[in-house]
């Protein structure tokens, strides 16, 4: 998972000079949002913006999150954008079911000769129930994620806890899919710095790996969340250096035990990303 990025900043699609500020706000991937972000009478000027924007490389990959094609939008987005050259990814909403991921693939496949890396947004009670499904509805499937706004609203649900489930079920299916682990949704309020952090610290441990951001406050808070520690960094080298002297299982001097799954965490550990 080296090069695995942490951090995925949305900006609005219709307003470019946010778009630019992104680009240089030190993000692993910026996202330009042309659904959720966007009034639906500004659709239009954040397509064509959108568009010329990717007509060259960008410095940093550039994903776009189209609107669904079940709306009046979508079909105009992947048009518009997806022969974008400077184009690294498109972010599919309210997907819930497989077929919805081969639609955009066939669609967009004639406009550039090739499907562009996809990446399908989970947001409803359905979309969760079929995640595996989902994550191997097509090659050019390259991760799944959870939208929670939506999906909060979709189950009812009124305790952060009561998403533990579906996050999980996703961690899973994108695993059995031979997928990277998802990202987080975003953390809706900005100046909550500390209760990023947690909630980070509570994706960490469920599987997830980096987190969408919608302010660049908030990038520094993600990476240092998600990148290992320098105790976890030493343990994991500990373990190896271990493993490497004696076959089989074993215990180390602090009463830690290693077998082949402790010494397949401890690699995974030291292929992310560092503390510089």
């Amino acid at each position: 998972m080296k090069g695995f990025p942490l951090t995925w900043l949305y900006a609005p699609g219709d307003r470019p000079p946010v778009v630019a500020k992104a680009l240089a706000s030190g993000a692993h991937v910026v996202v330009i949002d042309l659904e959720d972000a966007v009034a639906p009478d500004r659709k239009a000027y954040a397509r064509s913006a959108t568009a010329e924007l990717l007509r060259d490389p960008q410095p940093v990959p550039v994903h776009v999150r189209v609107n669904a094609l079940s709306g009046p939008w979508g079909r105009a987005d992947l048009e518009a954008v997806a022969p974008a050259p400077g184009l690294s990814g498109l972010r599919l909403p309210k997907v819930s079911s497989p077929s919805d991921v081969v639609r955009v693939a066939r669609r967009v496949v004639s406009a550039r000769g090739g499907v562009p890396p996809l990446y399908a947004l989970l947001e409803s009670a359905l979309g969760i129930e079929r995640a595996h499904a989902v994550a191997t509805a097509h090659p050019s499937l390259r991760g799944i994620a959870i939208g929670e706004a939506d999906l909060r609203a979709d189950l009812g649900v009124r305790d952060d806890v009561g998403l533990d489930y579906s996050r999980s079920r996703v961690v899973v299916a994108a695993r059995a899919a031979g997928l990277p682990p998802p990202t987080q949704s975003v953390h809706p309020d900005t100046r909550d710095l500390d209760g990023l952090m947690a909630s980070c610290a509570r994706g960490r441990a469920l599987g997830f790996l980096g987190r969408a951001a919608i302010h660049p406050r908030q990038l520094p808070v993600i990476e240092r969340a998600y990148l290992p520690s320098e105790q976890e960094i030493e343990q994991a080298e500990t373990v190896l250096k271990a493993a490497a002297m004696t076959q089989g299982a074993q215990a180390l001097p602090d009463g830690t035990f290693i077998d082949k799954a402790v010494v397949t965490t401890a690699h995974r550990t030291l292929t992310l990303p560092q503390t510089p």
